[in-house]
């Protein structure tokens, strides 16, 4: 019969190990997730590119007088914080979402009021306990993220930056580098930057003529524009969540098997010291029956 002591370690053996799957489990679908992820990136990086080029010439024809395009005095910032649905991600939601609360308090420091709009479970469940006003709330979209989401997520920002209810939209979210290295990141979407060309500087600009003229050129490509940088800003998200998440299953993995170890030898070493305790009471009681 094994005793309290020994029955108790298996037990946390048998649920160590339940954990260990789960965990490694886990590590395996982040791990599939981040290629379709990278490839997802690599995809919609040509578009975006070229997106830019037409957006910097359009803008370089017809100067900048558009609305989108203007600076405002900032009386109400809006901030967006995008994280995760599901936790198990390591630091990769604490990093953000603290990123995005200190940019919070700041304005509210310097007089401005703030429309705080949220990507994520994560941001939504942090910023609800704390009391902070959410504008909206996008849920279910950072796991596999569609263009469908981030013009859902753009017309939202556009018709409040149309309507005078924010001066000025920016972002915080994860920039993936590598799926050793995400860095959380701040970005301003609104007023719209138009993309500089480095490359062109020292020529200096080249002509274009345009039909329709620039400035309607730039009223139907600005919005897709917003549209293409919110997207690449979730899918670049939606990578360093997985890979977060892979390198916590991983350590959590390696931590579980290792606790397994450590358990088992102390399992040993209590049977070791039961069997002992026995042959002492064997032989205790055949010594007693001689003396009989």
């Amino acid at each position: 019969m094994a005793s309290a002591e020994l029955r108790l370690i298996r037990r946390r053996i048998r649920s160590v190990e339940s954990t260990m799957k789960i965990t490694r489990a886990m590590e395996l679908i982040s791990t599939a997730r981040i290629g379709k992820a990278q490839s997802r990136l690599g995809s919609a990086r040509p578009y975006a590119e070229k997106l830019d080029e037409v957006i910097r010439n359009v803008a370089a024809a017809g100067g900048t007088a558009h609305p989108l395009l203007e600076k405002r005095e900032i009386r109400t910032a809006g901030v967006v914080v995008v994280s995760s649905d599901r936790g198990l991600a390591g630091g990769y939601n604490h990093s953000v979402i603290r990123l995005g609360e200190r940019q919070v308090r700041d304005h509210i420091h310097n007089g401005r009021r703030v429309n705080l709009y949220v990507v994520g479970k994560k941001a939504q469940a942090y910023f609800a306990y704390r009391k902070q006003e959410i504008e909206h709330a996008w849920l279910n979209v950072t796991d596999l993220p569609v263009y469908a989401d981030a013009r859902m997520i753009a017309n939202v920002l556009l018709n409040d930056y149309a309507e005078g209810s924010v001066d000025s939209v920016e972002v915080f979210t994860t920039q993936y580098i590598s799926a050793l290295t995400q860095t959380p990141m701040h970005r301003r979407l609104l007023p719209i930057e138009a993309p500089a060309d480095a490359s062109q500087e020292d020529a200096g600009p080249i002509g274009y003529a345009f039909e329709p003229s620039p400035e309607e050129i730039l009223n139907r490509l600005l919005p897709r524009y917003l549209e293409g940088t919110v997207f690449g800003i979730l899918l670049d998200a939606s990578a360093s969540e997985h890979a977060a998440r892979r390198r916590a299953m991983k350590a959590a993995t390696e931590n579980a098997d290792e606790l397994v170890r450590i358990l088992t030898r102390e399992a040993n070493q209590a049977r070791q010291a039961e069997i002992t305790t026995e042959i002492s009471e064997i032989v205790g009681g055949a010594a007693a029956l001689a003396e009989d």
